[in-house]
């Protein structure tokens, strides 16, 4: 178990809703990943990322997914690219990420509570 926190350090972190726009592999990367261009709507627009997703996701079948993103956290340069957002997911049984999102669509940008 973790050290527990206050309601105040819990809203220090910006957690929101996204569409993923676009993706592409990222062969550069030093493990399996895929580049994604999420939309956070009109206040935060769009931010880049990179996810180390490749056992249950393909580029294509990404976009128009929603995902929950860490959205302030300093942008972060993974090899050649600039990640921008911390996109949420689960390890499954095997270690590999499953990404977390709503199971209904919600306004873009829209922040976690």
């Amino acid at each position: 178990m973790t050290d527990a926190i206050g309601i105040d350090d819990f809203l220090k972190v910006d957690i929101r809703v996204g569409r993923i726009v676009r993706a592409e592999p990222f062969p550069e990367a030093r493990k399996p990943a895929i580049k994604l261009w999420i939309d956070f709507g009109a206040d935060l627009g769009e931010k880049k990322t990179s996810a180390q997703i490749t056992a249950h996701y393909a580029p294509d079948a990404l976009v128009g997914k929603q995902v929950i993103a860490v959205t302030n956290f300093p942008p972060r340069q993974i090899g050649p690219f600039m990640s921008e957002v911390l996109v949420l997911g689960l390890s499954d049984e095997s270690g590999d990420i499953v990404l977390i999102g709503p199971d209904k669509d919600v306004p873009l940008g829209e922040r976690m509570h």
